[in-house]
């Protein structure tokens, strides 16, 4: 019977550090034939930033079986309190994650039916939404697990008993807070490429099964300092780096003195890789130095021009930062650095935020941990709402600080980790109460008016 026990115990660290090896066997050189390709569509971006995230997804399918070894190797309340947090952790996962796949696939539904084989772009969709959907979904559902798994358990007294075999309130949550370091570690990852990634690529899915094609970036200004051109790009294809084509283009040059000289507009302009060169088709050409008025150039449909700018220079401008990952914004902002007329402070925010975000996670057990954790049961129903409405909070300072940060009211790191610095000290400062005995949810009544 020992044995059998045994073997149990280790059954499923193993079988998960298998799976993690097959899911990498998988994954892993998959990502490095699309980091690969990026590359070559991009051959001015962060080329280690994106070399690193084949490495990352292996860490990711490696996760789960570190944790099965870390719990197999812990003591016997450790793992009694892991699983009663990891069954209320299951429970408000798939609850949250139901009721968000259920209101988004309402409000995209018109938009799946107009597409000829709607099953397959709905799988396409959400197998690239569900990473994005799953770290912003992560911190509240760790919010409520906590406080429904600590409100049970304190209702049944087996906080109380535990701490009477000598164990201190911190050591009792210590599983909690090894959890929230995994989750903050799994959103890192998420946010290091993925998570921004599919939040800019789900609706060119719904766009590219529609009408047979998507826009990677809209009306994007660009002006190229060395010869002082300013392009006007009406639409960069989704797969433009493939490609080399833009649409819709307008280039006017300038002389020395910042006065336009010409014009050139055309409805297509195609780079060549090979020859490192641009083909404009459908053009029209324009003297604007002519008097009085600017007046057409006689010129061939069709006109190529050696020019030094490529698409990947162009389109930098009209990215959307917050669908950027880490290497992403490291490229932009080492593309646009110097350059005066491009606002660089929302790139830069969001390229702080997107190492901040995940210590949310740890923030949030720190928060619920000491509101969930209550000696009476007059008290349970007190540290929900005062949880509740911190996590309410949270949602909004973020969304603040990153407001004001964009818009260069406030320091770009500064701005990112606001609400981690300002909900961390409300944190030890509730958890300090808790270890010191001293009641929480009626010390805070007592401020009210209500309460007087």
């Amino acid at each position: 019977m020992a044995g059998t026990s045994s073997i149990r115990t280790f059954l499923w660290p193993v079988l998960l550090t298998v799976l993690g090896g097959v899911l990498c066997t998988y994954i892993v050189p998959r990502e490095m034939v699309a980091v690969n390709e990026h590359i070559l569509g991009f051959p001015d971006t962060d080329i280690p930033g994106h070399q690193l995230r084949p490495y990352l997804l292996a860490v990711l399918c490696l996760l789960p079986a570190s944790a099965a070894w870390l719990y197999r190797f812990s003591g016997t309340l450790d793992r009694y309190m892991a699983r009663q947090f990891l069954s209320s952790f299951a429970l408000c996962m798939g609850a949250l994650l139901a009721v968000m796949l259920l209101t988004d696939f309402q409000n995209n539904l018109s938009d799946f039916q107009e597409t000829e084989n709607p099953m397959a772009v709905i799988t396409s969709y959400y197998s690239i939404h569900i990473p994005a959907i799953f770290v912003f979904l992560l911190p509240y559902v760790l919010l409520l697990a906590l406080l429904y798994c600590l409100g049970k358990m304190s209702r049944h007294q087996e906080i109380v008993a535990m701490i009477q075999t000598g164990r201190g309130v911190f050591r009792i949550v210590v599983p909690l807070l090894v959890t929230g370091v995994f989750c903050s570690l799994v959103c890192l990852i998420f946010n290091y490429h993925w998570g921004p990634w599919a939040e800019g690529h789900k609706d060119m899915i719904i766009d590219v099964a529609k009408d047979g094609q998507a826009d990677r970036a809209r009306s994007v200004l660009y002006r190229d300092d060395n010869s002082r051109r300013v392009w006007l790009v009406g639409a960069f294809p989704y797969q433009f780096e493939k490609t080399g084509e833009l649409r819709n283009v307008t280039v006017r040059q300038f002389n020395s003195g910042g006065h336009p000289t010409k014009k050139l507009e055309a409805d297509v302009a195609t780079w060549s890789r090979i020859h490192k060169n641009w083909t404009f088709s459908g053009v029209q050409l324009i003297d604007l130095q002519a008097s009085p008025v600017p007046i057409r150039v006689k010129t061939d449909d069709t006109i190529v021009r050696t020019w030094q700018e490529t698409p990947w220079q162009i389109v930098k401008p009209g990215l959307d930062q917050s669908h950027l990952g880490i290497p992403e914004l490291n490229s932009w902002l080492k593309a646009n650095e110097g350059v005066e007329w491009v606002n660089r402070r929302p790139y830069l925010t969001q390229w702080h935020y997107r190492f901040a975000q995940p210590v949310i996670c740890l923030i949030t057990i720190l928060i619920a941990a000491p509101l969930g954790i209550v000696f009476s049961r007059r008290g349970i129903g007190g540290g929900v709402s005062i949880a509740l409405f911190l996590c309410a909070g949270m949602l909004f300072s973020s969304s603040f600080f990153l407001t004001f940060g964009e818009a260069g009211h406030l320091p770009p790191a500064l701005a990112a980790w606001s609400t981690n610095i300002l909900f961390a000290l409300i944190a030890l400062y509730l958890f300090n109460r808790r270890l010191t005995g001293r009641p929480i949810y009626q010390s805070l009544k007592k401020l009210l008016p209500a309460g007087e």
